[in-house]
């Protein structure tokens, strides 16, 4: 993966999960990873700790569930670094609650940064992406196709992302876009390895 080295990896809800690790494992590989999330805590944990190690990266706090979150973000990257060759979509929120005791306010929630936060950053960057005929979107889709009871709001939106990750694939390809669905930390490095 010496292809990435140097190369500017912005990450969504970089704070957590496998967004915390994607964001250590590619800035071990000499990415710049610009790290995102909603809460400074997490994400500036995650950008220190990269710092400590050797690595580049800078965090941005900004909620890319509302437009102008997901435009500022992608401009303020690009201010910085002069551009952004992978978008990683990983920001997501998943309530507890079964759908017939979700309040509206945590369905929309869910359905707003799991999925429109996902469209809102490939509309945004993928407009950049095409362009310059060149540049990689992943979107994590952990969770999709699962059973769980409990989680149908946050497994709802995750199969939504599934098919937003199809379209963009549809409309981005032609211009040297690629657009990979993964479901883990491995999927993610291997979709990196194969771009």
């Amino acid at each position: 993966m010496d292809e990435l080295k140097g190369k500017v990896v912005l990450i969504t809800g970089a704070g957590k999960g496998i967004g915390r690790k994607l964001a250590e494992e590619l800035a071990a590989r000499g990415a710049i990873v610009a790290a995102n999330d909603i809460s400074p805590i997490n994400v500036e944990e995650v950008v220190a700790g990269i710092r400590a190690k050797g690595g580049q990266a800078k965090a941005y706090v900004e909620d890319v569930a509302k437009k102008v979150g997901a435009q500022m973000l992608a401009k303020s990257v690009e201010d910085d670094f002069g551009a952004i060759n992978v978008l990683v979509n990983h920001a997501a929120v998943e309530p507890h609650n079964r759908l017939l005791d979700m309040d509206e306010w945590d369905w929309h929630r869910t359905l707003d940064v799991n999925l429109t936060g996902a469209f809102l950053m490939s509309q945004t960057v993928g407009r950049v992406m095409r362009a310059k005929g060149s540049g990689v979107i992943l979107n994590l889709v952990a969770g999709a196709g699962e059973k769980e009871k409990e989680a149908g709001a946050f497994l709802t939106s995750k199969a939504g992302l599934g098919e937003l990750s199809q379209q963009l694939s549809r409309e981005l390809n032609p211009f040297g876009v690629q657009v990979f669905s993964v479901s883990n930390l491995d999927e993610a490095l291997k979709a990196l390895e194969d771009a």
